[in-house]
């Protein structure tokens, strides 16, 4: 960005210098057509093979800054590509379905080293029952979900869920027990149906059309031209907010998850389909 921010517009300044003296110059021998044989023609002619001069010019600086940012993202490509998966896949612990206790002893616990989100967290859930986290934004909310998926390694303490520690899962079987609906619901350029299914062939319309039912969503995916065959472009942009929202809603519900975790997952439906959603739940 930097040779960019600089060759363009030195570029761009000597081509106007070029056009400005060729003016400059070119007038004056169009005043003296006689003697000069100039003419406007000529004149604009010539400002015009300037133009064509400098195309190439500026051509290639926008090939080098495509070819610069392309170097940056490969950079991250690779590096992501080469990073260790840092949760260790070492349970065989399997269920099919848990009762849905789950429980947090002296829990600790760093994305950087000593700089600790949650300090000797304590807290049991039992089955059936609903708890809500509450704090400051940063205080560590969010983590907590992410510990329960393991998506990160705790550095202190032990989850349980139904008396068994969570390391001692199949990860797999973990998070098939657990559904999350985030606040930041990510759609994928595909249609209702494969959003929801995420490409499991055992989830059927009927399942999806039941869950939708349940929270509410099933007149509005019912609106749209297609229905479940309606294409989603990615990251949602063709529906609003509070229908993305929905569709996390039955992406979770849709497999009768035994843990349901909501990350402010209402913020941006109305009270009505909130009071919906809450009635599902409780189902």
């Amino acid at each position: 960005m930097l040779y960019y921010s600089v060759y363009f517009p030195v570029a761009e300044i000597i081509a106007a210098m070029g056009v400005g003296l060729l003016v400059w110059y070119g007038a004056k021998g169009v005043i003296n057509a006689g003697e000069t044989g100039i003419t406007i023609g000529v004149l604009t002619a010539f400002i015009m093979y300037i133009q064509m001069f400098f195309r190439p010019i500026r051509m290639i600086a926008d090939r080098y800054n495509t070819l610069q940012m392309g170097i940056v993202s490969s950079s991250r490509i690779i590096n992501l590509l080469d990073s260790e998966d840092h949760v260790v896949h070492n349970g065989h612990h399997k269920a099919d379905s848990v009762k849905g206790q789950v429980v947090f002893e002296k829990v600790w616990f760093a994305y950087n080293d000593n700089e600790y989100v949650l300090k000797d967290i304590n807290l049991s859930i039992k089955p059936g029952e609903t708890v809500a986290l509450v704090g400051a934004t940063g205080a560590g909310k969010s983590s907590v979900i992410n510990l329960l998926n393991r998506f990160y390694e705790i550095n202190r303490g032990s989850i349980k869920v139904d008396d068994v520690d969570i390391q001692q899962f199949d990860i797999g079987s973990l998070r098939k027990n657990i559904g999350v609906v985030f606040q930041d619901v990510f759609l994928f350029s595909d249609s209702i149906r494969g959003n929801v299914t995420l490409g499991n062939p055992d989830v059927t319309d009927a399942m999806i059309l039941k869950a939708a039912d349940l929270v509410g969503a099933r007149k509005f995916i019912e609106r749209l031209p297609g229905g479940l065959d309606y294409k989603v472009m990615e990251r949602g942009l063709t529906l609003s907010v509070g229908q993305r929202q929905l569709l996390s809603f039955i992406r979770a519900m849709v497999y009768d998850p035994h843990i349901l975790v909501l990350d402010e997952a209402t913020s941006s439906v109305d009270h009505d389909t909130e009071v919906m959603i809450q009635m599902a739940i409780e189902k």
